[in-house]
């Protein structure tokens, strides 16, 4: 594949976001918000309790005024099979005193998801949480109150609720060992123009300063770093060159070592970025001996979770062998099995652990991708660089975050149908 791609912004940035409008009665307008369909389901709710919501997905804006907005937990739902939805529970928790936590929260299938970091933040705020058939209800007696919280796991979208939290509290609250991930750092940075108070972005601690309100503002959107990743990778699987329009280059150069470790030299500049191989993809041996090449990922700043099925798929075309370790997620490996139906030689050696011995003659499959957005990318990957015709079948959940993803496939050469 070659060519030049745009990609659309980070899925999470762009839902944390979209739930923080509820803290404010003035308008905001986003620019750059991909047509997802958690992106349209959340839309829909702030419809259905009376928000002014005006999108125009062809151009990517959207506006969004909730001065006329009312809940009421007994009657409004929150979306279901979203993980995000959580979100949505500390500003209406703010503003209307009350919100629900739907039993059937959840993601992509990458094990265990629990609520309770999440139910924890609202009680230090002040919340009451108790269960009932179907839900988790929260109510609030007054405002939320500022209290210092110490994760014990840097989770992204509870360092986001916790924000969600502090910023109308009263007081200064302390979060540490917050994520620090470039979508929560978007997302903090979109709080700030909000009028937020919030020190320590890009950190392990954040420092919020509680406001009486917040105010209304403009903006953009920055490119999605899963994306620019995905679709350098999908050049240099194919031999080919695939630039990627990319603002955000500080962010990369433990990305650009990973690929460098299966022979792929990326650069970036003037605002794009450039992913090359010399002839065929290759581990590059450690220097210390009597080890396998390894892929860590775990919380920012560790290479992303997300993208270690990305490195997986270089993995299993580079010659040489390799351990890939995922230091988050309790079932998120078992897909790996699929790899063997094109021919590739994978050993799961536990559950958070994959050697992958490539370089092997791969043919092209029939494969079923688990419900896990990257998963169905790297057998995409695969796929793309095998001769033939394969499918993926459940592939899905690349819609969740990826907007005219098939599109940018075909501007890149590959041929390709989805149902």
């Amino acid at each position: 594949m070659s060519g030049r791609v745009v990609p659309s912004a980070n899925k999470n940035a762009v839902l944390p976001v979209l739930c923080a409008t509820l803290l404010t009665r003035q308008p905001v307008h986003l620019r750059g918000v991909p047509d997802i369909t958690d992106v349209r389901k959340i839309l829909a709710v702030f419809e259905q309790i009376g928000s002014e919501v005006h999108a125009d997905f062809e151009r990517g804006i959207v506006g969004i005024h909730h001065r006329h907005t009312l809940f009421d937990a007994k009657q409004h739902r929150l979306p279901q099979e979203m993980r995000s939805s959580i979100m949505l529970v500390p500003p209406l928790l703010a503003r209307f005193g009350e919100a629900r936590i739907e039993n059937d929260v959840k993601g992509c299938t990458l094990g265990v998801r629990e609520i309770d970091p999440h139910v924890e933040v609202l009680q230090r705020f002040g919340g009451r949480v108790e269960r009932n058939e179907d839900a988790l209800l929260v109510h609030s007696d007054g405002p939320l109150r500022a209290t210092d919280h110490w994760l014990d796991y840097a989770s992204v979208t509870t360092t986001e609720n916790f924000v969600l939290c502090a910023a109308l509290a009263s007081g200064t609250s302390t979060l540490t060992n917050a994520a620090c991930e470039p979508h929560v750092q978007e997302f903090c940075a979109f709080m700030q123009r909000l009028g937020a108070r919030i020190e320590g972005i890009g950190t392990s601690k954040l420092t919020i300063e509680g406001v009486d309100e917040l105010g209304g503002t403009e903006f953009r959107f920055t490119e999605d770093f899963h994306e620019v990743v995905t679709f350098l990778a999908l050049g240099a699987i194919t031999g080919g060159e695939v630039v990627v329009r990319n603002s955000s280059p500080e962010h990369f150069p433990l990305i650009d070592r990973c690929f460098a470790k299966f022979g792929v030299h990326v650069t970036h500049r003037d605002g794009w970025s450039h992913a090359r191989v010399q002839g065929k993809l290759r581990v590059s041996e450690p220097f210390t001996t009597n080890m396998l090449q390894k892929i860590e990922a775990a919380p920012w700043p560790y290479l992303p979770v997300d993208l270690l099925p990305i490195f997986i798929a270089l993995g299993v075309q580079a010659e040489g062998s390799a351990m890939f370790w995922n230091k988050v997620y309790d079932g998120a490996m078992g897909w790996t099995s699929e790899l063997s139906k094109f021919g590739a030689h994978a050993f799961l050696s536990d559950p958070h652990r994959v050697i992958t011995f490539g370089g092997k003659p791969l043919v092209p499959a029939e494969v079923e991708s688990p419900y896990i957005i990257r998963v169905a990318i790297a057998l995409l990957m695969l796929a793309a660089s095998i001769e033939g015709r394969s499918v993926i079948r459940n592939a899905a959940p690349i819609r969740r975050a990826h907007p005219r993803f098939v599109e940018n496939l075909r501007l890149l050469g590959a041929h390709i149908e989805s149902e």
